[in-house]
């Protein structure tokens, strides 16, 4: 739970300080890398080369990862507090690392060996022992600051188990299976950003819930087209994963659309394969999983915006009881220093507290509807590119506190 006697302006950024922070990381990139060579970076201080010399250039390297692979998220770092930045910024450089294991992996074999490097990473961070890998240095390094974020290793875990269970691309067998694989991933991202922050709260982590699955359907939507149609390989590259098995078998395409969608619908794996977006019963597939997405983001706003009135969220919670989510046992109100803070306050004030880990909604939501402007066209070359309206957008919601 949130401390109740904790100033909540240290958790919020200012509309216009976040503006400011906001056009830094927009228009320069080079110069946060540069400063960050003899600054500083995220509340991460830089120890000697003595002391630990993979730490020499730790930030500049994931930082540019993250720009590059997960650009939305690296807009949004900026709504976050600065204490929460390296906590952040280690748990998504984690998750780029693991989502890039099958695209970098020539057999199965190969692909179990990374996966269980990162098991084994994960539990000899968690014993302040981290191998001499970027990711694992900065998580090491979180984990040793004051005050002690609340993260522990199985959320961990099980993000790494979700990605190698469905590190081959196989369809989903129903709609609620995608729904369970975006919980395990999207949503345990946020649950352990929250967790850094550090925030235990059951309101909070309900409607990060519902933007986690929401956030995981548009992720598996926008890659319909790439997984149907890999790129060619690299056939002037040293790397062995193109002698193999490996690359033959992602050049065959894959359609990961829940097969109880594709079987509604009408839709068939080689029709998409082989008409692309002329595929019969496509459209249609794609907008019923678009559909369950954007539920997901209108219960999640609707939470938030009984929360903000003081109301209760609307109904329970559908995993608590599970391993991460067992809560204290809320009382009506608690006791204060200066007075009685009501059940309906201490919501609020957890919501408020965690409105920045919530951003990834806007970027869901933007691109919903972009897709359904489109006419649900999941090929559409638009849908590929970056949102220039996205800086302003997040602002505006991050102003308004509803995404």
């Amino acid at each position: 739970m949130v401390n109740s006697g904790q100033n909540l302006n240290e958790y919020r950024p200012s509309c216009h300080t976040a503006m400011a922070s906001l056009f830094t990381y927009v228009k320069l990139d080079s110069a946060i890398l540069r400063i960050s060579h003899s600054h500083d970076f995220c509340g991460v201080r830089r120890r000697s080369p003595q002391s630990n010399s993979i730490l020499h250039e730790p930030a500049p390297i994931i930082l540019n990862r993250h720009r590059q692979y997960d650009h939305p998220s690296y807009i949004l770092t900026t709504f976050l507090p600065p204490s929460l930045r390296p906590a952040h910024l280690a748990i998504r450089a984690l998750n780029l690392e693991l989502a890039r294991i099958p695209d970098t992996s020539s057999t199965p074999p190969v692909l179990q060996m990374r996966y269980q490097f990162w098991r084994t990473t994960i539990n000899s961070t968690f014993a302040l022992s981290p191998v001499k890998q970027p990711v694992a240095v900065l998580l090491s390094s979180v984990l040793q600051r004051d005050p002690k974020p609340a993260l522990t290793p199985s959320r961990f875990l099980r993000l790494i188990s979700t990605r190698e269970k469905h590190s081959t691309n196989a369809p989903y067998p129903t709609l609620d299976s995608l729904e369970q694989y975006a919980e395990n991933t999207y949503s345990t991202l946020l649950y352990l950003t929250l967790s850094a922050l550090p925030l235990h709260s059951i309101t909070a982590d309900h409607i990060a819930s519902h933007i986690g699955k929401a956030v995981g359907m548009v992720a598996i939507l926008r890659g319909v087209p790439l997984l149907a149609f890999p790129p060619p390989p690299n056939y002037h590259s040293n790397d062995p994963q193109n002698l193999g098995g490996g690359q033959q078998r992602r050049q065959q395409g894959a359609v990961t659309l829940p097969l109880d969608i594709m079987a509604e619908s009408g839709l068939r794996e080689e029709d998409v394969l082989r008409y692309g977006a002329e595929a019969s019963g496509l459209k249609d597939a794609v907008f019923k999983v678009a559909t369950r997405a954007s539920d997901h983001l209108i219960t999640a706003r609707q939470m938030l915006k009984n929360v903000q009135e003081g109301s209760d969220v609307g109904h329970a919670f559908e995993h608590e009881g599970e391993e991460e989510h067992a809560y204290d046992v809320e009382n009506d109100s608690i006791n204060v220093s200066g007075g009685t803070l009501s059940k309906s306050e201490q919501q609020r004030m957890e919501v408020e507290k965690a409105f920045g880990v919530f951003m990834p909604a806007v970027p869901s939501s933007l691109w919903l509807q972009r897709l359904e402007k489109l006419d649900f066209d999941i090929f559409r070359e638009d849908l590929r590119r970056r949102d220039w309206k996205l800086p302003w957008k997040a602002w505006l919601a991050y102003r308004r506190r509803m995404f």
